[in-house]
């Protein structure tokens, strides 16, 4: 195994641009680069992946090339291979993305590159290329980058494609994932996840799956999440795009994992990346934004004074402001006021709720305004979570112009409560109604009367049939009243 390692490594190192293209093209590596980033690539794949295909494509590859080389006339019939070069992956303490070096005994670097790269004597400038950037996710705190993002590159003109990918872990990490504390059962807080998005390097982008995406670790199948189902017609369902958790597979230990992704080539193009994370709780991420991002109760204040602020140019002066002390999302009493440092309101939501929401199903979007309220823009509201403590009988303030504050009673507090149906009555003479219990009062004063708005709605009918009994003996029609007040009776309505 060792002579055929050492002749794949001979072979690659004679290869030029367009063979190396093809190796890694073969086993889906990015074939973009300079060709010493190339040659480094390939070296990587015969150091670490060097399957019997591999060592067969790249013996074809380097027959092909020198069979060629030698039948044209005034070309040597033999080509003798450079020295050997011995990769060698080595890791940081406090990072484990794997840096490759070159390294051999009495080789000159600016004469060897020079042979392989067009003949100049010392290596060209490094263009660097954008790099395809992920979006940072609250729930997963990135402990170290496995691999970059990698364009899935397609072989040929199937619409299914494979892709293989080859990492090891190293010992801190296998630690790391044995000591870490279970989420549930035969999950680990810390992980190894497999995130895949478009290549595009303007922004950072979010997560998304290629059709018919499949993955593979080792010799089993990971699962996918599935798409949601959707009520609407004609709406397709949509696919949860979140990072897939490829640890219950992998060999915690330091042999090889061997990943292979299946997808869809349907003219778009994908990456992927893998990553060592710790997965976070919505309770953990409420702590967190409790120890950083409470807003001091005199900035809210001049927040609201602000917004109150007279404006010259406006014909309409705003004296107030009213804030509901009752969660959007759950329809309760707010617990820990939040809301996005970008949005333009006042009205606050409940952390509490938004975070467990999201932990189910990551929208991010603020119910008040339906923008987009990411975790990093959320600040817990310090006046109103004064207020809240103060004021325990209301459901509703108002913000002053001078930034002080008032409660707003309900509606129903102000108007006739359906708890107390007692009406009044300046006339203690009415027949059908019921009198009080101390129907001559103090000192024999007569006491006003009383309707009790709770009877049975039956004695009301029986009066208006008794009514319609009456009308019908008179000569002629008479109008209809419209309830069985006596006249001089006020409506409780």
């Amino acid at each position: 195994m060792a002579a055929e390692l050492v002749e794949a490594k001979n072979m690659v190192m004679s290869f030029r641009v367009s063979d190396l293209q093809m190796l890694l093209g073969f086993v889906g590596r990015s074939k973009s680069g300079l060709k010493h980033e190339l040659v480094t690539r390939a070296l990587q794949l015969v150091q670490f992946d060097c399957s019997p295909e591999v060592f067969k494509k790249i013996k074809e590859l380097y027959e092909t090339r020198y069979a060629k080389k030698s039948s044209e006339p005034g070309q040597p019939q033999q080509h003798r291979p450079p020295e050997t070069l011995s990769i060698h992956s080595s890791y940081d303490r406090g990072s484990t993305v794997a840096r490759t070096s070159l390294s051999t005994p009495n080789i000159d670097y600016p004469a060897l590159y020079g042979k392989y790269l067009n003949g100049l004597g010392r290596l060209p400038p490094k263009v660097v290329k954008p790099e395809v950037r992920l979006v940072k996710l609250p729930f997963y705190t990135t402990l170290d980058e496995l691999l970059k993002p990698t364009e899935l590159v397609p072989q040929n003109n199937e619409k299914l494609q494979e892709s293989p990918c080859i990492f090891a872990l190293t010992s801190r990490q296998v630690e790391l994932i044995r000591n870490s504390r279970e989420l549930q059962a035969g999950v680990k807080s810390v992980q190894v996840v497999l995130r895949i998005c478009y290549t595009d390097t303007s922004s950072p982008q979010e997560d998304q799956y290629p059709p018919n995406i499949a993955v593979k670790v080792n010799h089993s199948y990971c699962s996918v999440p599935g798409y949601y189902p959707s009520n609407k017609p004609g709406v397709e369902p949509k696919r949860p795009c979140r990072p897939i958790n490829l640890t219950h597979l992998m060999y915690l230990s330091a042999a090889t994992n061997r990943i292979t992704v299946t997808w869809g080539n349907y003219g778009k193009s994908y990456s992927v990346g893998l990553y060592l994370v710790r997965q976070m709780t919505s309770a953990e991420l409420l702590q967190r934004l409790k120890t950083i991002g409470i807003k001091h109760p005199e900035l809210c204040k001049a927040l609201v004074k602000e917004k109150l602020r007279l404006d010259p140019d406006s014909e309409i002066a705003t004296t107030g402001v009213r804030v509901s002390l009752i969660c959007p999302l759950v329809k309760m009493r707010l617990s820990v006021p939040c809301r996005a440092e970008t949005c333009a309101h006042l009205q606050c939501f409940d952390a509490v709720f938004y975070l467990q929401m999201n932990e189910k199903k990551p929208t991010w979007m603020c119910p008040v305004c339906d923008k987009p309220a990411p975790y990093d823009q959320l600040i817990i509201d310090g006046l109103l979570s004064k207020i809240l403590t103060e004021c325990e009988d209301a459901d509703e303030i108002e913000y002053l112009v001078d930034g002080s504050w008032c409660p707003i009673k309900a509606e129903k507090e102000r108007s006739c409560s359906p708890q107390c149906p007692i009406l009044v009555l300046g006339s203690s003479d009415v027949n059908g109604l019921l009198p009080t219990p101390n129907g001559n009062g103090e000192n024999g004063k007569v006491t006003a009367d009383v309707v009790d708005l709770t009877l049975d709605s039956s004695s009301s009918e029986e009066e208006e049939e008794e009514d319609d009994e009456d009308d019908d003996d008179d000569d002629g029609p008479q109008p209809k009243r419209r309830c069985s007040y006596e006249k001089g009776l006020v409506s409780a309505c």
